[in-house]
């Protein structure tokens, strides 16, 4: 894991904190926003898997 992906590991509980302080409407936005770039990252890494 290199610097910047720790960075934005550790940012994440403040952010989610940040998030739950907000009105319902606004809190689902954030959260879809979170779930879609976690989900990019995560499947970023699928260029490396063989299949097997």
């Amino acid at each position: 894991m290199n610097t910047d992906e720790q960075d934005n590991d550790e940012a994440l509980v403040p952010r989610l904190r940040v998030i739950e302080a907000q009105p319902l409407d606004q809190r689902a936005a954030a959260y879809a926003q979170v779930h879609d770039e976690l989900k990019s990252r995560l499947e970023g890494g699928d260029g490396t898997a063989t299949d097997g």
